[in-house]
């Protein structure tokens, strides 16, 4: 390397290094592989020093001279040093030797680079946006579209907290599909958690799209759509083989097989228009699943190699360091409690969690217990997976909630629902002695083998107290293992981001800190910085060979909807709800003469939540006081709209109530003119 190229190099910053904002919301990188054959190859985008050759001429070689200036120039001979004498001697590079080196710096970039292959020459553009999922824990839903077509990624719900008052689920706003419903061609589940299912439904019953899945996934959507009274709508489905692609629109969609905490849970290959996107769903690395089969690592490497555009990838756990524990790791928990267990035990888990509940059957059986399942999703799910071939017991090591009183306490394994506190769950029912056969006793061991959805803890801790005060023994957290995560932790991110190598990285599925958190996996895995974006719900993306940016925001939003009937819940009730769990109502009932303009009789005047019953009566008077003022101040042609009054009544309450209760409730005035 010449003088002119040193210096060259020092005036042009390294191009591969990162601008330190991860939230930069546009990037315009147009790179592309260089050949291998080239006669000077070096890559520019390398974090290790280029070595540095110095040509000799004479000899045809390199040589790296090591040799230190002449310190005697009287011709003195130095002392011989061994080790010092070695290093002075010079090291040759042939040209040979130099060629391969830089031959295989280049390599080694194509191969850390596989994305340089993707013609940037292509203007295709896709467009992702998230309706769902981001900013939060569950509720999952995407859109994926071309100028022609579209594709759904999901429909999940999320639950409520605590100030939605009479919600029992939140499902994604719908709006934006209604506005591009004509180029949708279908909807892609990716696994049968509630997260990612639970809002089909209620999207069926205002739209309706052919759905793509796993046999499992559609069959828990079925029992959903039978719930519903969508029995019919069983026509739209559409079972997947994985590893087979499906044209799909302007697409071609392919399932890999991926890990998580419920069984056929899948990672997507999206064959677009501009390229090559990569889903990962929700997903972990376990290399030692319950059923045996592994996460499809192969497939997954395989489009890697090719070259991906773009990487869609779970966040849940992203602050979480090393690798999440793999699901067998509870069956050996399991076992030490059934070895030793004396009384019933109660096992409670996600009723989708069916590799756990299974784990704890196979104790059951192990150790002489009966199964009895409890909970109608419980039992729904079990049975579903029971007939599809996923859970192989035998009819005879089950009995039904009716029979338990038959057997011993250690000879009896109740599964059941309410993991996370839910008060009209079996499990809740049965710690207030409310459930119809079963009541726990001092004798029980009560599992709880899931965690606490965010939002969910209070509820969860009130269910523990309530097994604690039955006398029965509770696990939840106290143990080791009694519950492993379904998501990948920070080293099975990385090992993801290393199979696929992608271009561009968007992370999906959790709040804002675990979507920053791991884009900092992924730059610290190789992704420029500039090419990653943070998103929200609603934020839609453009994505093409050349740039990823944020072009515009859709609405987007929750709707509220009533578990037990299934019905809707329109914003302003809960809104409503809201304003008198906090800040209370006043009634106030008044009989107005059109004569002479003042109240007859005495005002009715009740209220909740703002006053104590022993301040009523004051309270009473301030408010007629008001009254009698306000009438006396009011113009003639006013008396004669009781709407103006009741409005102008309002204000003036308010305002009194503002003043000395600092509230601001919800104030009801009903006048008669007479």
């Amino acid at each position: 390397m010449n003088e002119n190229n040193e210096k060259k190099e020092q005036t042009n910053p390294n191009p591969h290094r990162r601008n330190q904002n991860p939230h930069r919301q546009s990037a315009d990188i147009n790179a592309s592989a260089q050949n291998v054959e080239n006669k000077n190859p070096m890559p520019k985008k390398n974090k290790f020093k280029k070595p540095f050759f110095k040509n000799n001429r004479n000899n045809n070689t390199s040589q790296i001279d090591n040799t230190q200036p002449n310190d005697n120039p009287a011709g003195e001979q130095p002392k011989s040093s061994g080790r010092n004498d070695r290093r002075r001697n010079p090291v040759t590079v042939s040209e040979d030797m130099s060629r391969a080196i830089q031959a295989n710096f280049a390599a080694q970039d194509l191969r850390m680079n596989p994305w340089k292959m993707i013609d940037t020459n292509n203007n295709a553009k896709i467009r992702f946006t998230p309706l769902g999922g981001l900013g939060e824990i569950g509720g999952n839903m995407a859109v994926i579209e071309t100028e022609d077509s579209a594709i759904v990624f999901d429909v999940g719900m999320s639950f409520p907290d605590e100030t939605m008052h009479g919600v029992d689920i939140l499902v994604p706003d719908f709006s934006y599909l209604h506005t591009i419903k004509d180029k949708i061609k279908a909807i892609i589940i990716s696994h049968a958690h509630e997260d990612h299912i639970g809002g089909m439904p209620y999207l069926f019953k205002e739209l309706k799209f052919p759905i793509y899945g796993t046999p499992l996934a559609l069959a828990m959507i079925k029992n959903k759509f039978d719930e519903h009274g969508l029995r019919d709508d069983s026509k739209y489905f559409n079972f997947i083989t994985k590893r087979q692609p499906y044209p799909i629109g302007d697409f071609v969609i392919e399932w890999m097989h991926m890990t998580h905490s419920i069984i056929d849970s899948c990672s997507l290959a999206i064959q677009t228009p501009a390229g090559t996107i990569i889903h990962t769903g929700d997903f972990k690395i376990d290399y030692t699943p319950i059923d045996g089969y592994g996460p499809d690592l192969h497939r997954l490497a395989y489009y890697g190699a090719k070259g991906v555009l773009c990487l869609f990838s779970d966040s849940t756990n992203s602050h979480n360091p090393s690798f999440t524990k793999s699901e067998a790791s509870v069956g050996k928990t399991f076992d030490n409690i059934f070895l030793t267990a004396k009384g019933r035990i109660l096992m409670s888990t996600f009723s989708s969690n069916l590799h756990r509940v299974y784990q704890a059957m196979e104790k059951a059986i192990k150790y002489g217990r009966k199964i009895c399942v409890i909970g109608r999703s419980m039992e729904r799910n079990v049975e579903t997976t029971r007939a599809l071939g996923y859970i192989d017991i035998p009819d005879k090591h089950f009995i039904e909630v009716h029979e338990v009183q038959k057997y011993k306490d250690n000879e009896v394994l109740i599964v059941t629902t309410g993991s996370q506190g839910e008060t009209m769950a079996a499990l809740f029912r049965m710690a207030t002695d409310e459930h119809r056969h079963i009541k726990l006793k001092p004798s029980d061991i009560v599992l709880i083998s899931a965690k606490a959805i965010p939002g969910n803890e209070g509820s969860v801790s009130e269910l523990m107290n309530h097994i604690v005060k039955s006398g029965a023994t509770v696990h939840y957290r106290d143990l080791p293992d009694m519950h492993v995560s379904g998501h990948a932790a920070q080293e099975e991110q990385k090992l993801m981001l290393r199979l696929i190598q992608p271009k561009f990285f968007l992370p999906v599925h959790g709040e804002y800190n675990h979507v920053a958190q791991h884009a900092k996996t992924a730059v610290s895995c190789g992704v420029d910085e500039r090419n990653i974006l943070l998103m929200g719900d609603g934020d839609q993306i453009e994505i093409t060979p050349k740039y990823i940016k944020k072009v515009k925001t859709v609405k987007s939003g929750k709707t509220y909807i009533d578990n037990q009937n299934n019905i809707t819940i329109d914003n302003d009730i809960v809104l409503d709800r809201q304003k008198l769990a906090e800040d209370g109502i006043v009634n106030i009932v008044a009989q107005i003469s059109q004569e002479n303009g003042k109240i007859m009789g005495k005002p009715v005047i009740t209220t909740h939540g703002i006053v104590a019953n022993r301040e009523m009566k004051r309270f009473t008077n301030d408010i007629e006081t008001l009254l009698e003022t306000l009438l006396l101040s009011m113009k003639p042609e006013t008396l004669k709209d009781h709407k103006a009054i009741e409005n102008e009544i309002r204000n003036v309450v308010r305002k009194h109530i503002v003043k000395f209760k600092k509230r601001y409730p919800l104030i009801i005035p009903i006048v008669f003119i007479v």
